[in-house]
């Protein structure tokens, strides 16, 4: 980057280095910041140029690590600020080379490895447009994204090139790895010229990203993200974990969903951190721990079947233990975030987004954290709960955002699906689909999606508030909650549960959850029915209850019990 350059790049990102370093500098004071914060509105503005490559040129960034990635057997690669902004560079000048262009649409489908990140900077320096995908993806998703979404080229894993083969469409091929017949070489990339020079400037309003979300209930949507949307948003994401400059942040994450952008790309370099990856083949958590103590790591986020599993081991062995801690997705059994507390001196703070979204609501750094609530609006974001009968904003309904003062760490919204975006966007909110309530303090207790709530002997029932008691027991290391059909109350709640490995799928196991439930539940919100399985999940992780509830529906008990299947009236003794 040349001086003029640096100086254009400097004025197009001077509101966004205003905002970041006032959310920097009150961190820790939650009420200075909701009230101060004001989004950036640039009207060019390429987060990669404007920003990750500053970070590469000035001096009190330049050298500080961006990305260190270890892997299973030892080796790593550590990468400067400077080093990765001319590796991008390389990159972009190659893909402009073979064809990529402004507007393109390009399927990136890697693992957590350094061409991920080169790839990921150098389509937004071309004023491409990113499609992540996950390495699990079969030809018949492929083939989707490649249709619907438009792709022109796609960046893969030597390994997974093979399935492509039955993947139909005019587009470019890029295998990263070993040569493969009939494909483009990443490794010629670093044969490049080392300085890009943009063949003109970004609008703030160009797309960035498309996401197909994972399909919970329907065909995945595409979800599309800008250059100010996703980069400039996740200041909201930087400032949840509360990372800083130097900060080495772990997220345990896997590339081609929404939450690896977050937290391994846009959050951590929004704040001039370094992304630490460690890549296994099969979760060790002493070894995780090990890498964690020797790299100084300082901020980690994990999801909860990582946290379940690094409690099995002994996490008083870190001597200095990373200061900032957060958790995503389901939600965490108490135990665990007691035992984090008690080993590292630290509280597992929640948040709550969207791949739509950025961070929304969240546990704030040096705020009190009320068990059980996500916390508070974030800056920038200013939440209503809204009846899902009347619309009226109240203490209890669906949580949304208000559009007349747009935030701007929201989606432009579905791609070439109108009626969607409308639906979401209606009656001037953003409409999540999720259900919560606020207390007197501002605080925000998720209930669950709004198409997961139901009623049993018309009382409303939330999935989410029975699952976390039962998360509580010993023996449960997951569980959905669903309805199940009653010839009396017309449904009742059912658990589906996964138990830890030390634990029996039998009689016993089943009257002790049973019981639990029983001793920590309202009578009309206790569990009737469970059964023992391995639960529904999508590609991302996420429980498919709507399967659950599919199957429910289906059967047929009208002859006796349903074959294994224990209801609570197997049980006298949780009645006496």
């Amino acid at each position: 980057m040349n001086d003029g350059t640096a100086d254009a790049a400097s004025a197009r990102s001077a509101e966004f280095r205003r905002m970041r370093e006032f959310l920097l500098t009150h961190r820790e004071d939650y009420t200075r910041a909701y009230a101060g914060f004001r989004w950036p509105e640039p009207a060019e503005f390429n987060w990669a140029l404007d920003w990750f490559d500053a970070l590469g040129t000035e001096p009190e960034s330049a050298d500080r690590p961006a990305l260190w990635i270890v892997e299973e057997d030892g080796s790593e690669m550590k990468l400067s600020f400077a080093e990765l902004s001319r590796r991008s560079d390389q990159v972009a000048n190659w893909l402009r080379r073979q064809g990529v262009g402004r507007g393109d649409r390009v399927i990136v489908m890697l693992g957590n490895q350094v061409e991920l990140w080169e790839t990921i900077l150098a389509a937004m320096k071309l004023g491409a447009v990113l499609i992540p995908a996950s390495t699990m993806l079969a030809a018949a998703d492929l083939t989707d994204r490649v249709q619907r979404g438009n792709a022109k080229h796609v960046v893969v894993r030597s390994a997974d090139t093979a399935t492509f083969e039955t993947v139909p469409g005019e587009y470019t091929r890029v295998a990263v790895g070993a040569p493969v017949e009939g494909w483009l070489s990443y490794a010629d990339a670093y044969s490049a010229e080392q300085q890009f020079t943009p063949d003109g400037g970004t609008k703030a309003s160009d797309t960035v990203l498309l996401y197909f979300t994972s399909g919970t209930t329907a065909q995945p949507k595409l979800v599309e993200h800008t250059h100010t949307t996703y980069p400039i948003g996740h200041l909201s994401t930087m400032y949840w974990i509360g990372l800083e400059p130097g900060d080495v942040h772990l997220n345990i994450s896997s590339p081609g969903w929404a939450k690896h952008a977050w937290s391994n790309v846009f959050a951590p370099w929004n704040a001039g951190a370094c992304v630490f990856i460690h890549n296994y083949t099969r979760f060790d958590p002493q070894a995780l721990l090990g890498h964690m103590q020797r790299c100084g790591v300082t901020s980690f986020c994990a999801p909860p079947t990582v946290w379940r599993m690094l409690i099995q081991a002994d996490l008083t062995q870190l001597a200095a233990p990373p200061t900032k801690v957060v958790g995503a997705g389901e939600p965490l059994n108490p135990e665990i975030i007691e035992q984090v507390r008690r080993a590292w001196g630290v509280t597992i703070r929640d948040g709550f987004g969207q791949t739509e979204t950025t961070v929304q609501i969240a546990n704030t750094p040096g705020q009190e954290v009320k068990p059980g609530s996500m916390g508070r609006p974030l800056p920038g974001f200013t939440i209503a709960l809204l009846d899902p009968a009347t619309g009226q904003p109240g203490s209890e309904g669906e949580l949304c955002l208000d559009l007349s003062l747009p935030p701007l760490g929201l989606m432009l919204g579905y791609r070439d699906d109108p009626e969607r975006t409308a639906e979401v966007m209606r009656d001037g909110y953003y409409h999540t689909g999720d259900v919560g309530s606020r207390d007197a303090d501002g605080y925000i207790t998720y209930t669950g999606r709004a198409d997961d709530v139901f009623k049993a002997s018309d009382y409303r029932i939330s999935p989410f508030e029975l699952e976390s008691i039962l998360l509580e027991h010993e023996a449960v290391t997951e569980a959905a909650v669903v309805p199940s059909p009653d010839p009396v109350r017309l449904a009742v709640p059912k658990a589906y549960v996964t138990l830890t490995a030390d634990h029996r799928p039998d009689r016993d196991t089943a009257c002790s959850i049973l019981g639990f439930a029983r001793e920590n539940l309202a009578p009309y919100k206790r569990i009737r029915r469970l059964e023992f399985a391995e639960l529904p999940k999508t590609i991302s992780g996420k429980i498919r209850r709507v399967e659950l509830r599919g199957m429910e529906d289906e059967r047929n008990r009208e002859n006796g019990p349903v074959e294994g299947e224990y209801s609570d009236t197997d049980f006298p003794e949780l009645r006496t």
